[in-house]
């Protein structure tokens, strides 16, 4: 699988990024409802996830599957 390195899935944003005033917000701010449906969120990881299970079979595929959970949580879901 010639994909991308798992470092560089995560769609997260750093809070050191954001004006002051969406930093205190966002940190006091609980575990909001995510803004995307699970089934379109993180396609980049999904679509890696999915093609590796294919070829290979999903005992083999591990850090794709742990890669896109890693995304989901990062877009708000529990998984």
């Amino acid at each position: 699988m010639g994909g991308l390195p798992i470092e560089n899935t995560s769609t997260t944003i750093s809070l050191s990024k954001l004006p002051k005033d969406q930093k205190s917000a966002a940190s006091t701010m609980p575990d909001s409802k995510p803004k995307k449906k699970i089934c379109c969120a993180c396609p980049e990881t999904k679509k890696l996830r999915d093609e590796c299970i294919v070829e290979h079979g999903e005992s083999a595929c591990e850090k794709w599957i742990e890669a896109h959970r890693k995304c989901l949580r990062a877009e708000g879901f529990k998984v």
